[in-house]
């Protein structure tokens, strides 16, 4: 398994991993995932085995302390310097669950986050995934004000 920075070579096999692994109504589109690539490659990361793409993990940096809705559909709000690294998604392929890949990513993207000097990662999620972000030091701060495709989200926040 290798972790590497996505490329725009990605971006079909990125989007269609998105579609298995959220409800159209949660999920990036192509053009999304695209403009992702491009405004945050620094923040985008793809986990390969034997050249196959089996899930990734990205998000925006921004001064802003909050995730919002807006932060998923709008790239531009991206600032390279900002404080706070927030996570838009965290996929993975099915038939690759519960082996411990997620973490990969996660242990990753939050040393990233660490070597970039931010403040801290920011997060929301559903209820039935609260225990495993808190695994990774993170602290539920209630239900988050996101109505990203109709859900309850609750805000996660890891200080450094």
């Amino acid at each position: 398994m290798n972790i590497e920075k996505a490329t725009l070579e990605n971006a079909i096999d990125i989007a269609n991993i998105e579609k298995i692994c959220f409800p159209p109504a949660e999920a990036a589109n192509l053009e999304s995932i695209k403009q992702r690539i491009n405004t945050f490659r620094n923040q985008f990361f793809i986990l390969v085995d034997n050249s196959k793409i089996i899930g990734f993990i990205n998000g925006m940096v921004t001064d802003i302390e909050n995730l919002n809705d807006e932060m998923y559909e709008n790239a531009s709000l991206h600032n390279e310097n900002g404080k706070w690294q927030m996570i838009f998604g965290i996929d993975i392929l099915p038939e690759y669950q519960n082996k411990g890949y997620a973490g990969m990513l996660m242990r990753h993207f939050i040393e990233n986050a660490k070597n970039e000097n931010r403040k801290g990662v920011v997060l929301t999620c559903k209820e039935k995934l609260l225990s495993f972000y808190e695994h990774f030091g993170f602290s539920n701060e209630g239900i988050s004000q996101s109505e990203h495709g109709g859900g309850c989200w609750y805000q996660m926040r890891l200080i450094f």
